[in-house]
């Protein structure tokens, strides 16, 4: 992939490379865990996973296809109680809600964040699972949508599905005992709210799924009519939480010290105190779940936790950190197992000391860049770290969000089975194009969907680059969509001559150039008449206008798509410069400079040749390559004129020339409008005709009147 990405002219400095599995990163990843482990947000509890029982490992819900079978081995999926790491994110689900107010707007992911998140309008609360009045040591967290009714509890209810029906609880039996199908069974099993002090039954329901996403919920009769019905069903007892005065207030009764407040004084009051004892209250929505980490694979960050037979889980001293997998071909050498050599892995250097100086001058992020699909999992733990650790001096990790869309390629498969297929499995020749199965003729289906191994249609960059050129890859895949927009990938659409037609004029530019230049060894100015005076001048405000748009699109909307179609525009002003403009303006010159130092980022092999202006008398040349150039600036004296912009008018899709606007009026439809119909040019092409539409341009300085003919 190194290989790949230098032959595409993407300049990465690899001596700053983030390598993350390697130990010299990872290592933190394990600090910043046992931070968490000591902060009491890293637990484990069984969950349902992922299990191929071929390879032997978990998979992610995306490497398991639609027909539930492992995409690498074919085995059907498994779906299998195992014993995992969490982190309780959800502790610090109210304060990334709030905080995504502070953000800007991010291509509407805050909007998916504010949505995964969820309303945070109630919390969990910590319960100890006692069988015949003794605890068995388990902490069971049941949720709440009332807590400030927490002392009014009747019962704790969990679902069929519940993992201490199925995985390896010391409960398990006897709740297996009470469980009745379809119906809500009371079992010997209790809980001890750790809070209130109160002991609850536990009840398995006879429902599917509570709200949300939960499988264990605070039944609450004074808090809804469902609770009520079936505390007065299984006969249980509960405490009355809340009386209302002649004014219908409600107010707390029978809740210790929280007696007497008003709902929403209790509510906070009872979560703080939650909170405080680190038994809950922490507010959350009933969809939030908290981070799953393990990875069952043996190329995943080592969990720095030694599990011992008397003590427990303890965390690995900070000294000894990174805890690294030993490699496997000396294990497989030596017949050993990686459980066999577990023994090695704490000879490992001492860490260097976090240097929070170091961390709030490179921090935040610049720029994240991620696809959508990051936007609600990776974004939001990234965020979720950021909150929790006392390590940097702010709480946001990202100071502007890329997000980048999918190069989707086209994917055959099966229409009876969903098997994806290679391209070499079909036939291409059948009646009417239409692709079938080569053995059989099979019926197949034709989708774009994300470039993936699994799906075989992938494209390899190199090949897509020793058929068309680097640069023109480049350009094609920033000019076919704005970067937040998936690309088809196509190559025979529309973008690919446009580039190619681009590329070109720009190469004629400097040919021109140098072939006005050879007319005479230095440019005069003096030869510049009124009219060739005027035509400079407006290569001037195009210079300057474009180096404007062109900057923005670079640095604030990443537009380059938009910065392509300007720097278009602005090599058809140069390209129209007549021959003597050519070879006495300075200005002339500039403006072409600048050009070519704004193509290097996107086109730099291409803008390296103009810039050397060829093998003789080169232009251009201003000492060093275009990549060694600083970037252009916009002239001073052009922003002491007052802010207009030159707007290319076009009528039925044919430039009919430009007219000078006001920049604050510019991206107004109706405003534009108006003053190009009162232009001399309006005035003389639109004023006897039927106007359908007008079509302003929301990149670019471009107004399109579509007209009866």
């Amino acid at each position: 992939m190194r290989e790949q990405l230098d032959s595409l002219g993407l300049c990465f400095n690899w001596d700053r490379e983030v390598t993350t599995c390697l130990p010299d990163y990872y290592r933190w990843t394990q600090y910043l865990f046992i931070k968490l482990l000591e902060a009491g947000l890293a637990y484990q509890k069984e969950a349902v996973v992922n299990w191929d029982p071929v390879d032997q490992t978990v998979l992610a819900d995306e490497q398991v296809d639609e027909n539930g079978r492992s995409w690498r081995s074919g085995a059907l999926v498994e779906q299998k109680l195992l014993t995992q790491w969490f982190i309780k994110t959800t502790n610090y689900a109210k304060p990334l809600l709030d905080a995504l107010a502070d953000l800007p707007e991010w291509y509407g992911v805050k909007g998916m964040q504010a949505n995964w998140i969820g309303d945070c309008t109630g919390c969990y609360f910590d319960f100890k699972i006692r069988v015949n009045g003794e605890e068995t040591g388990e902490t069971l967290s049941a949720y709440s949508s009332s807590p400030e009714m927490v002392f009014g509890a009747a019962y704790l209810a969990i679902l069929p599905s519940h993992r201490l029906l199925h995985g390896s609880s010391s409960v398990r039996s006897v709740l297996e005992k009470a469980f009745q199908p379809g119906k809500d069974s009371l079992t010997e099993v209790t809980a001890r709210n750790l809070l209130t002090g109160h002991q609850v039954p536990l009840v398995i329901s006879h429902k599917e799924a509570f709200d949300g996403y939960l499988d264990t919920v605070i039944g609450i009769p004074d808090s809804s009519e469902e609770d009520l019905s079936l505390a007065r069903a299984l006969d249980l007892r509960w405490t009355t939480v809340l009386k209302s005065d002649q004014e219908g207030t409600q107010s707390l009764i029978n809740s210790k010290e929280f007696s007497g407040l008003s709902r929403k004084e209790a509510f906070d009051s009872i979560t703080q105190k939650a909170r405080e004892l680190k038994v809950g209250g922490h507010l959350t929505s009933s969809k939030l779940r908290d981070w799953l980490i393990s990875r069952q694979r043996y190329w995943g960050t080592p969990i720095p936790v030694v599990h011992c037979g008397s003590c427990g889980a303890v965390a690995v001293p900070e000294d000894e950190l990174p805890v690294a997998l030993p490699k496997l071909p000396s294990l497989t050498g030596k017949g050993m197992s990686p459980l066999e050599a577990a023994h090695d892995w704490v000879n490992c250097k001492c860490p260097r000391p976090f240097e929070r100086h170091l961390g709030d001058h490179w921090l935040p992020v610049d720029v994240y860049i991620g696809g959508k699909e990051h936007a609600v999992m990776h974004l939001y733990y990234a965020r979720f770290l950021c909150h929790f650790s006392l390590l940097v001096s702010f709480r946001e990790p990202f100071w502007k969000l890329l997000v980048q869309g999918l190069i989707k390629g086209q994917t055959f498969k099966l229409a009876d089975s969903g098997q994806y297929l290679k391209r070499d499995e079909i036939d291409f020749t059948g009646t009417q194009g239409i692709p079938v199965l080569a053995v059989g003729g099979g019926r197949i289906e034709v989708t774009w969907e994300k470039m993936s191994k699994s799906k075989h249609n992938g494209l390899d960059p190199q090949e897509v680059v020793q058929q068309y050129g680097v640069d023109t890859v480049r350009l094609y895949i920033l000019y076919a969509a704005p970067p937040e927009q998936d690309i088809l990938w196509n190559v025979k659409t529309d973008a690919l001559p446009g580039v190619l037609r681009w590329q070109s004029r720009l190469w004629q530019l400097v040919t021109k150039l140098r072939e006005a230049r050879q007319l005479g060894d230095f440019p005069n100015p003096s030869h510049l008449k009124k009219k060739e005076l005027a035509e400079v001048k407006r290569i001037w405000e195009s210079k300057n206008y474009a180096i404007q748009e062109v900057t923005s699109h670079f640095t604030e909307d990443f537009l380059f798509n938009a910065a392509i179609s300007r720097l278009m525009g602005f090599t058809n002003t140069l390209n129209s410069a007549t021959v003597t403009v050519m070879q006495h303006s300075v200005d002339f010159e500039d403006a072409l400079a600048a050009l070519v130092k704004m193509t290097a980022p996107m086109a730099p092999h291409l803008a390296s040749e103009l810039w050397a202006g060829g093998t003789c008398n080169p232009v251009l040349q201003q000492g060093g390559d275009v990549l060694q150039q600083s970037w252009p600036t916009v002239d001073p004296e052009y922003l002491k004129v007052p802010d207009f912009v030159q707007l290319s008018v076009l009528i039925n899709n044919k430039a009919c020339g430009t007219v000078t606007v006001p920049l604050q009026a510019s991206k107004d439809s109706e405003q534009v409008q108006q003053l190009i119909l009162e232009s001399p040019l309006g005035q003389k092409l639109l004023r006897k005709c039927s106007i359908k539409r007008a079509i302003l341009s929301p990149r670019t300085a471009l107004i399109n009147f579509l007209i009866d003919e």
